[in-house]
């Protein structure tokens, strides 16, 4: 059986800055890592998906408030451990949408299991504030998703 990876190249845009521990090669290693198996792989890009969803988990103050902190330049800080940059946004809504892509697949049958190869992380986050590197709770929001969407 293969296993379904989602991923996608904007986790490289994230950038936390020189010395943090959540950067790209986390998620880079496990890519290469991945490809020595890629027989037993089949690899996917995540799918647009309708964003009220992620609404449904998280405060609107937050969000609104992380979306306009969302740098054009440079990085800045939500709390003391997650940092967003310009490619921040990109990637935090990439990995969002990857569980959602491995949900879909996984339920309309089209495969058995799946693992989202992304970053930002998301699933320290609560619902009106950043924690432990994650933006948004992309464990929560998939919960969310599959009790509205598949009951």
């Amino acid at each position: 059986m293969k296993t379904s990876v989602i991923t996608s190249s904007t986790y490289q845009n994230h950038n936390t800055g020189p010395g943090h521990p959540e950067r790209v090669d986390r998620v880079k290693v496990v890519n290469e890592e991945l490809k020595k198996h890629e027989k037993n792989i089949n690899w996917f890009e995540p799918k647009s998906f309708d964003h009220t969803i992620i609404e449904k988990v998280h405060d609107k103050n937050y969000l609104k408030k992380v979306s306009s902190l969302f740098p054009k330049s440079g990085i800045q800080f939500l709390d003391g451990d997650t940092i967003v940059s310009p490619g921040s946004k990109q990637a935090a809504m990439d990995s969002v949408s990857s569980i959602i892509t491995a949900i879909d697949q996984i339920e309309n049958k089209k495969i058995k299991n799946a693992f989202c190869s992304t970053r930002p992380p998301g699933h320290h986050a609560e619902s009106d504030k950043a924690m432990g590197f994650c933006i948004y709770n992309n464990v929560a929001i998939g919960a969310m998703y599959l009790l509205t969407k598949y009951k």
